[in-house]
């Protein structure tokens, strides 16, 4: 189903560039067009972008993210694997190796932000601000609910979005190959589309559900992910509205979400660890 959805796009697009050549055509025969002030350059581009950014493969799509996290990864401050935020994360993600095929990679960015986030490479970055403010369940949570998003190929649409979006495919059209490295500027914006993605509703429940799952299926306790995010909760009603908490706080049906996951778990009758008081 889903190549099909994407056939029918790139048919909608190719569709939308042939009717912007006709509409040159016809400027070209009648000089009132002119007076319309329509682009036809700027309309051409964006025709041009839109194709481009519908036929980008998985492949490039994995490329350009890579290209991202190595250079996220140049521009913070990175745990040694001797630090205790690095001992921590490898030892609560142990046996997580990867999603749908994808190897994982896991990392913590040393800085006080609240956030987290997981790319279609299988890179997820922890910041111990994170880390500083949950328990082991909790920081497993939030990575099981990120997790989902790259399973459920959130962040590859979004990238996708982001193509559309932006002027990122003029760089590439350039260099006449989807192939070519994107500069540090290019770079800069594609990590901030990354981080502050949106998903919608039924994306966040999606992967709350996946994610509670997968933390399941390997041998975590998905208890983590209603605590995670009642940890969020709290941490929003108390004015620490950065970073990840902000962006929860664009969902209002936290609660629901929480109710749901606590459900799940009551169901499978899986213990809540100890600690928890949710109920």
């Amino acid at each position: 189903m889903t190549g099909l959805k994407n056939i029918g796009m790139t048919r909608k697009i190719r569709s939308f560039a042939v009717a912007v050549t006709m509409a040159s055509a016809s400027c070209l025969m009648f000089s009132g067009c002119s007076s319309t002030g329509l682009n036809m350059s700027s309309l051409m581009s964006g025709a041009s972008k839109a194709i481009q950014a519908a036929t980008v493969s998985d492949s490039e799509i994995q490329n350009y993210v890579h290209e991202y996290i190595t250079y996220s990864d140049q521009q913070n401050n990175i745990a040694p694997a001797s630090s205790e935020y690095s001992k921590r994360l490898a030892k609560l993600t142990n046996g997580l190796t990867s999603v749908d095929g994808v190897p994982l990679n896991f990392k913590v960015y040393l800085t006080n932000d609240v956030n987290a986030f997981a790319c279609a490479d299988g890179s997820v970055r922890v910041y111990s601000g994170l880390m500083d403010r949950m328990t082991d369940d909790e920081v497993l949570g939030v990575i099981g609910h990120e997790i989902g998003h790259v399973a459920h190929k959130d962040t590859k649409n979004a990238f996708k979005q982001a193509l559309l979006n932006s002027a990122i495919l003029d760089g590439i059209a350039s260099t006449g190959s989807t192939a070519a490295a994107l500069t540090q500027s290019q770079l800069a914006q594609l990590g901030s589309t990354l981080i502050s993605a949106k998903y919608s509703r039924s994306q966040e429940s999606n992967a709350d559900d996946y994610g509670y799952d997968f933390l399941k299926a390997n041998g975590k306790n998905p208890w983590a992910m209603a605590m995670a995010f009642s940890k969020l909760e709290s941490m929003e009603a108390a004015g620490q509205t950065s970073g990840m908490a902000q962006m929860f706080s664009s969902h209002p049906a936290t609660p629901d979400r929480i109710k749901h996951i606590v459900e799940r778990c009551n169901k499978d009758k899986i213990a809540p660890p100890k600690g928890c008081n949710l109920k």
